[in-house]
C-alpha cells in the first residue's frame, strides 16, 4: 500500500484536558497571542487558533486530576509549535517562560545533531501539558 494516498490531510485541532480552563487558556491568548474562535460551556471546552493550528482545551471532570507522565502514560508526549527562526524563539521563549503558572523544562538549545540544524526550548503550560517550540 505505499503507493496509495494518504487518508488524512493534515491535523484539523489538538484536545488537551487542563485541570483549569481559565489559566491555560489564557496562556495561549495572553502569552501566545491565539484567539478564542469557539467553545462549549456545558462541556467545558474553549476552542483556540493562531490562524494555522487549532488546539481545544477540555476543562477536566475530576477535582484530582491525575497529570500525563512523559516517560509512564500513552498519549501526547508534548505539542510542537513551530516559530519563524532563532530570534522568534527566543523571544517567545522570553514570553512564556514568564508567563504565570509555567514550568520550563529547557531553554533555547540545538537539538542533537542527528535532528538537523534546529533549536527549541519545552516548557509545561499552566494545565501540566508539554509544549515544544520549534524553529
Amino acid at each position: 500500500m505505499p503507493d496509495a494516498a494518504p487518508l488524512t490531510t493534515g491535523i484539523d485541532h489538538v484536545g488537551l484536558t487542563v485541570p483549569d480552563l481559565d489559566s491555560s487558556a489564557a496562556f495561549f491568548t495572553e502569552a501566545l497571542g491565539w484567539v478564542p474562535i469557539g467553545g462549549d460551556p456545558d462541556y467545558p471546552a474553549v476552542y483556540l487558533s493562531d490562524g494555522t493550528t487549532k488546539v481545544t482545551l477540555w476543562a477536566a471532570w475530576t477535582d484530582d486530576p491525575h497529570p500525563a507522565d512523559r516517560e509512564h502514560s500513552i498519549g501526547l508526549h508534548h505539542l510542537a509549535f513551530r516559530v519563524a527562526d532563532r530570534a522568534a524563539l527566543d523571544s517567545a521563549f522570553e514570553v512564556v517562560s514568564r508567563h504565570p503558572g509555567v514550568i520550563v523544562e529547557f531553554a533555547p538549545r540545538l537539538n542533537p545533531p542527528d535532528v538537523g540544524p534546529r533549536s527549541h526550548c519545552i516548557v509545561f503550560e499552566p494545565g501540566g501539558n508539554r509544549i515544544e517550540f520549534v524553529h
